[in-house]
């Protein structure tokens, strides 16, 4: 696998000079610590650093190719390797991570959704290695710069590469799935998250719905939770596509069949003349549902039954991701990579089914990007924390401060924190003994520093 000349010569407004001298390029990377022998560096400029800044560095660590912006190239001058100009170094990276696609003879499967994305596509990559030589989307890389990423970062052993799609903004769906061509696309779900930027859930679906769209375009197969009521709704759109969930009679259906103590589902999974009864290592109905997509994929690429269990039970839990970590008389549901109304709502399921302690404990900070009803989402958590069987509530910022105020009028312990240090001093007190904390918010919230204190603590 190589980036020849043909394809520097394909790229959008691209010039190359000293086109004699370029070598094939065996790899392409936006990191100069990351250049070897045969490489592209490609100079993005980003929110903290700009690549240009770096390219002497590239050269000297072996780059054979350098591709920059058309207006610094009078800065580089003395540089005696092909330089390639153009007008967009992002635009021109996902051109060439496109290239490199095709070159993959891999199957893609590529997994977007309101939540669940990431645990997903962990479990999918999971199964499949039973079968298969995987790679996926590591950290989150799953923006315009973090699928190109990923995709560079295959060669031709690479069987499957599973692929996570984020996004924001409209549009930005369209683009990595474009690079992607995806042969399976999948969609856990449609909720409200980054309504602040796409307006509401009709406008999260048409976004998502791109990345089916893709799959259309590229003959491949659509896989749809139809659990999801706006999912439903355009399941007709897609012939070639496969359904999963626990009701409305899908291709793949799965059964909750009980809980332990802990919170794990033992889970019945039929269809595509499957059987499948374990007791995966995931939480409440959100895990199982994200457990049922990974499956329904399985299935489709062919693994047996002793293969999907064999991988079931090397399924892991994911940090920061409704992560379960017991310290004796404590257990900690760490939740704190993100967070939104549905996802929240989840939290407090596991949250309430944990049985193993006698103390519920949620310590909350404000959900981001709900736009204009983000104080509405926020206090309609009221009924779901009066639901709940939560014992206290403590708060934290200025969205979360209408949840407390809904929580007056209940029996619950209830205290809203206006500033991070007083909230730390009051968990380096709190009784921990025989209690069951869940720490949950969105990332701007760094709800992670809160969790921190309280693993110290029980450490």
């Amino acid at each position: 696998m190589r980036i020849t000349l043909e394809n520097i010569f394909d790229l959008s407004t691209a010039r190359i000079f000293s086109p004699d001298k370029y070598i094939p390029a065996k790899a392409v990377t936006i990191d100069s610590r990351q250049v070897c022998e045969g490489s592209i560096f490609v100079a993005i400029k980003g929110k903290r650093f700009d690549g240009h800044n770096f390219v002497n560095v590239a050269v000297k660590n072996g780059a054979n190719a350098i591709l920059i912006n058309k207006r610094k190239l009078k800065e580089f001058d003395k540089i005696n390797i092909p330089i390639i100009t153009v007008n967009n170094t992002v635009k021109a990276y996902g051109e060439l991570a496109s290239m490199w696609r095709k070159k993959l003879n891999a199957k893609v499967i590529s997994i977007s959704g309101s939540n669940g994305k990431t645990t997903t596509k962990e479990m999918i990559a999971t199964l499949l290695e039973e079968k298969f030589k995987v790679y996926k989307t590591l950290s989150n890389n799953n923006n315009q710069i973090g699928v190109p990423l990923t995709i560079f970062s295959t060669d031709s052993k690479c069987e499957v590469l599973v692929l996570e799609h984020g996004t924001n903004h409209f549009g930005e769906i369209a683009y990595t799935a474009k690079i992607a061509r995806p042969d399976i696309a999948l969609l856990t779900n449609i909720g409200d998250s980054h309504i602040e930027y796409l307006n509401d859930r009709e406008g999260v679906l048409e976004e998502k719905l791109s990345l089916l769209d893709e799959a259309k375009a590229n003959n491949g197969t659509a896989f749809l939770n139809i659990d999801d009521p706006l999912l439903r709704s355009v399941k007709n759109q897609f012939m070639n596509k496969i359904t999963f969930g626990f009701k409305y009679n899908p291709d793949i259906k799965a059964k909750i069949l009980g809980f332990t103590n802990s919170g794990n589902p033992e889970i019945l999974i039929t269809g595509l003349r499957k059987n499948i009864k374990t007791v995966p290592l995931v939480q409440g109905k959100s895990g199982s549902a994200n457990y049922l997509a990974a499956v329904s994929v399985a299935i489709k690429m062919g693994l047996t039954k002793k293969q999907i269990l064999d991988g079931t039970a090397k399924i892991k839990s994911i940090k920061g991701r409704l992560n379960i970590i017991n310290y004796g008389n404590l257990t900690l549901i760490d939740d704190t990579y993100n967070s939104n109304p549905q996802s929240i709502r989840e939290a407090f399921e596991v949250l309430k089914r944990n049985k193993q302690h006698e103390s519920k404990i949620a310590v909350l900070g404000d959900m981001f990007e709900l736009g204009s009803k983000g104080v509405e989402h926020h206090k309609e958590l009221g009924i779901v924390v009066k639901k709940s069987r939560v014992n206290a509530v403590f708060t934290i910022g200025k969205l979360m401060k209408n949840l407390n105020d809904e929580l007056l009028d209940s029996k619950i312990y209830h205290e809203h924190f206006n500033t991070r240090k007083s909230l730390k001093n009051f968990l380096n007190k709190i009784y921990l003994d025989n209690c069951v904390i869940l720490v949950k918010g969105s990332r701007g919230m760094k709800m992670e520093e809160f969790a921190e204190i309280i693993i110290k603590r029980a450490a």
